[in-house]
């Protein structure tokens, strides 16, 4: 009887044991929910990367609504835009050759803007909620996402847009997305 206990006692260990899953914190190497990737092409010669000097991206309604942090001038060949988890459309303000006008106060940063050339570009997509791990919890795939330039633009840097797949979606930041060609 007594070996009998003990060997039930060791089964139900055993049992709960291997079904557990590991409780722990979300490792960085996990794809989570994606960026947007896009590179930013030369519109005489598309096969070339080429930079935008001094950009600024505002995102509406994205959280810290500047993507590039406290004004920070970079010049970039690639573009990484996080989209809305809760909406089926995110928009850009992109600033080409950006810079802080002191708005003629020097010494008061309250009253300073940003200049520059800038276009609007709005992304829609769908969503898709997708199961990672209890750690980790879920990400949003985004799907048949379309780019579109705002028209009314008189003074566009932005010159095209491409997608780099038909349907487009947006699994992961390995590879870019879309090409904007300026």
């Amino acid at each position: 009887m007594r070996k009998r206990n003990l060997l039930l006692i060791a089964a139900v260990i055993a049992i709960s044991y291997m079904s557990c899953e590991r409780d722990d914190i979300c490792p960085e190497s996990t794809p989570t929910t994606p960026r947007l990737i896009i590179d930013l092409l030369d519109s005489a010669n598309p096969e070339n990367k080429k930079k935008v000097f001094k950009l600024v991206a505002i995102g509406e309604g994205v959280e810290n609504n500047l993507v590039l942090p406290d004004h920070d001038l970079k010049d970039l060949d690639v573009l990484s835009l996080p989209l809305k988890t809760t909406e089926d459309s995110t928009q850009y303000t992109l600033i080409n050759d950006a810079a802080i006008n002191d708005n003629g106060t020097p010494d008061d940063s309250s009253d300073d803007f940003l200049d520059g050339n800038f276009d609007t570009l709005t992304i829609n997509y769908t969503r898709e909620q997708v199961y990672v791990s209890r750690a980790c919890g879920y990400k949003t795939i985004f799907k048949n996402i379309t780019l579109v330039l705002d028209e009314t633009d008189t003074d566009p840097w932005i010159l095209s847009t491409e997608s780099l797949t038909e349907n487009q979606t947006a699994e992961d930041e390995t590879t870019a997305h879309f090409n904007i060609f300026h």
